[in-house]
């Protein structure tokens, strides 16, 4: 069985890894880093925890799936991705983790973008 926990987790961590290829590049490179420190941090959770931890990502996973999916059918208007975080989710949290999801929200909602995409111009003399 530990061999087919292992797939899943690993088939899980890739899949949200492509869905976050329709978000906007700065939230992609905020959610990749997120998602890549999450997988991390709970590699050696015990069983019960495992358990919770998966089904929170594939209920994330689903919902950025449908969300990529409207994005795609809805081209000329704006993209809007994630949901609310119902108060009952979140009285359930650790106080660490309510600091984790604190520095998420400043992060993602930062007025100044972390990351610049921009085209290669010729250098100006």
């Amino acid at each position: 069985m530990p061999g087919r926990h292992v797939s899943r987790v690993r088939a899980l961590y890739r899949r949200i890894l492509l869905l976050h290829r329709v978000l906007p590049p700065d939230l992609k490179a905020l959610g990749d880093q997120y998602v890549k420190d999450e997988f991390r941090r709970h590699k050696t959770v015990g069983s019960a925890e495992a358990q919770r931890f998966l089904q929170e990502w594939e209920a994330y996973a689903a919902v950025l799936w449908q969300q990529a999916n409207e994005s795609r059918q809805n081209s000329n208007e704006k993209s809007c991705f994630g949901t609310a975080l119902p108060a009952e989710k979140l009285n359930d949290f650790r106080d660490e983790q309510i600091g984790q999801l604190h520095e998420l929200m400043q992060e993602a909602t930062k007025p100044n973008r972390q990351f610049s995409i921009t085209e290669s111009t010729k250098p100006e003399f």
